[in-house]
């Protein structure tokens, strides 16, 4: 029988101080894009869970500053946020209300799935119908119009959904619930606040500080 697990899960927003080492300990810390939670956040780091459409993806893979980022690695697992196919039907969509994302869908997969072959690293796309039903929860609480949710709150979704079993402790740090105008912050924050008092998830807290960790 599997022991129970820990399993981080590190948003790039502020980490308190002295939850470096709380992070460092558990059996598997996830973090995101380029990690920039690395630092007050620890160093390590299991999975880097990355938005694959769009400049995010486009800034990951040229330069090769990300292929050589420490935390990167030393990841034994790259995630790609985003299916294409999905992202690619919602094109024409944005192309109407949002022109200015003109490049949002553009899809960065095989770039990122030919770095983690190449480097001995286990790849996987999140599925699609994990933003789906993602977009269908945050229907219950009250989202103002958005166009796709944070790759922290589909990440998190995934793993409860997809990798943790019923005895892992589930831990967010790094998350501040705020950032790009199209992103359900507010109601990702009530989603994640449900999560936390059904006892799926919890959120970090040291108990020298009353500060929280997200």
């Amino acid at each position: 029988m599997q022991d129970r697990r820990t399993i981080m899960i590190v948003g790039n927003g502020d980490v308190p101080g002295g939850a470096g080492a709380i992070i460092d300990a558990a059996d598997v810390v996830v973090r995101f894009n380029d990690c920039r939670s690395v630092g007050s956040g620890g160093q390590k780091t299991d999975v880097v869970a990355v938005c694959n459409t769009g400049r995010p993806g486009l800034a990951m893979l040229g330069g090769g500053r990300w292929k050589t980022n420490a935390a990167v690695r030393q990841a034994r697992e790259i995630w790609c946020v985003r299916s294409g196919a999905k992202f690619a039907a919602m094109r024409g969509g944005l192309a109407e209300t949002h022109p200015d994302l003109d490049d949002f869908c553009d899809d960065y997969t095989v770039g990122f799935e030919s770095f983690s072959r190449s480097t001995g690293r286990r790849f996987r796309i999140v599925p699609a119908a994990v933003h789906e039903q993602v977009d269908r929860d945050l229907a219950g609480y009250a989202a103002d119009p958005y166009v796709v949710p944070s790759s922290g709150m589909i990440v998190i979704a995934d793993i409860l959904a997809h990798f943790a079993t019923a005895d892992d402790d589930v831990v967010l740090a790094g998350f501040g619930h705020v950032g790009w105008q199209w992103h359900p912050f507010a109601a990702e924050r009530r989603y994640v606040d449900a999560l936390a008092a059904s006892g799926r998830l919890r959120r970090l807290h040291l108990s020298s500080s009353s500060s929280q960790g997200a």
